[in-house]
């Protein structure tokens, strides 16, 4: 698709749909990672084309660890996407962020194992700088929707990304405590890295369901709990994306969109037509910009 896409929405738990999205049209992207989560769906809102893909499918079938998150981002850089807001339920660590606030979190730790987390390797080398995990643009406009949207809202926080499927332990929620992180939850790892390196501007809106296991009078989290928080904060959650679609930063002048330039390593003739090809939408600027 030649047509650039100005936003895609990941939707986690709960968040199945796009309500509000017009002229809808899905795409079966074939990638070389296999299917993604599910069909993306394109259409528009706020007179935007945005782009919609349910993270866990539409009918909540895909694990955390099992998400096939190279293909996924493969197929939105490959229908023109430029920015990525992903929606994640998360857990509490501290009692500020209670359950039913929204976050806009600006750091990560990273507590997953065996997740695919790059497209370089195969004779490509590079290396993304990730400091700063998140877009610093699209953190400020996600909050600033978010603000509008008429949530209660916290500017910043450091996420642990845990493996799952199971929650925490309590020592394990006292440890992550201990580190200084104050949310917590299974996907934004490797997804943030991967929208890195696939030049894409990436924030998450994340939406506290419970105080994971650590608060001496809140029962310790489960399944039927998170739902239901999420359940009761979908309005909110959703005006916040419509707000952003309105408001969305400029891409010129921002370090995501031309992220290659300084993370890859291997000289541009040196890499093989085979991987060309398979990484064609996340490579096409890198190459073309060194001609």
């Amino acid at each position: 698709m030649s047509e650039p896409i100005s936003l895609a929405v990941i939707g986690g738990s709960g968040f199945y749909e796009m309500p509000g999205l017009e002229d809808v049209e899905e795409f079966d992207v074939a990638t070389p990672f296999g299917p993604p989560s599910d069909r993306v769906r394109v259409g528009m809102l706020g007179g935007q084309r945005v782009a919609f893909l349910a993270r866990h499918g539409r009918r909540h079938t895909i694990l955390p660890s099992e998400l096939p998150q190279r293909a996924n981002f493969w197929a939105l850089k490959q229908l023109g996407v430029e920015r990525v807001l992903s929606v994640s339920a998360v857990g509490s660590l501290r009692e500020v962020y209670a359950p039913g606030h929204l976050a806009v979190p600006s750091q990560l730790i990273d507590r997953t194992w065996g997740r695919p987390s790059t497209f370089f390797g195969d004779g490509l080398v590079g290396h993304i700088s990730f400091a700063d995990p998140f877009c610093p643009r699209m953190r400020a406009a996600v909050l600033a929707a978010a603000r509008a949207a008429g949530a209660t809202v916290h500017d910043g926080g450091t996420y642990v990304v845990m493996q799952g499927p199971a929650f925490s332990t309590r020592a394990e929620s006292e440890l992550h405590r201990a580190w200084g992180a104050d949310l917590i939850g299974m996907t934004a790892l490797p997804e943030a890295k991967l929208a890195r390196e696939a030049e894409l501007c990436y924030a998450t809106l994340a939406c506290v369901t419970d105080y994971d296991c650590w608060h001496e009078t809140e029962a310790a989290v489960d399944a039927a709990t998170v739902f239901e928080t999420l359940r009761r904060n979908a309005a909110v959650s959703r005006e916040a994306v419509r707000l952003l679609v309105s408001a969305l930063p400029a891409r010129d002048g921002c370090a995501c969109a031309t992220a290659l330039d300084v993370a890859i390593l291997t000289p541009r003739e040196a890499v093989a037509a085979e991987t060309r090809e398979r990484l064609a939408p996340v490579l096409r600027r890198w190459l073309e910009a060194g001609r």
